[in-house]
């Protein structure tokens, strides 16, 4: 169920925090948090290609004016989600087995919402808010922290066939030219 909030707090939150569009995995965002110190990569498991910040942390953003969404995407690092204000988002999670699961990220914890939820690396995963809702601010903190390589985003025609049974959910989650 989504919850009553003054019309303009969306905005007040986008202008507060600065957030900005994120370039094709969609929502608003702005980094809160890179660490100045740096892992080398040699200390680092070989998919990490290089030196990365020791964590990092994102403010993230889903609206349904306009509808944004987060894109089906994985990553080398576990992410690590935090619910902070609004309606509940839907997380789609794609696992290499080939089976899916969803979580709800919200502020309902005694009916099943997570408020704080780990996705661990390279598993698919795409958001959008519950029907009705309208607008969710999340976090997201990583360690090591992110760097733009270390992101993957879907192609909808490659994960629609090897996650048949997630098609429309698939395609609803997905950027027309990925």
């Amino acid at each position: 169920m989504a919850q009553t909030f003054p019309m303009d707090l969306q905005d007040r939150i986008i202008k507060h925090l600065n957030l900005k569009e994120l370039p094709d995995e969609g929502g608003l965002f702005v980094q809160s948090y890179c660490s100045q110190e740096q892992v080398a990569g040699e200390a680092l498991p070989a998919r990490f290609c290089n030196a990365h910040p020791l964590g990092t942390a994102i403010y993230y953003l889903l609206t349904n004016r306009p509808k944004r969404f987060s894109a089906m995407h994985r990553l080398i690092g576990d992410e690590i989600y935090h619910f902070y204000l609004g309606d509940p988002v839907e997380m789609l999670l794609l696992y290499p087995d080939g089976s899916a699961r969803t979580i709800i990220l919200g502020p309902d914890l005694l009916n099943g919402q997570q408020v704080q939820f780990v996705v661990p690396a390279g598993i698919w995963q795409g958001s959008q808010l519950l029907p009705g809702g309208d607008f969710a601010l999340l976090g997201t903190t990583m360690a090591p922290g992110y760097l733009p390589a270390d992101v993957i985003f879907g192609n909808r025609d490659e994960l629609t066939k090897k996650y048949p049974a997630q098609k429309e959910r698939i395609t609803i989650l997905t950027q027309q030219n990925q």
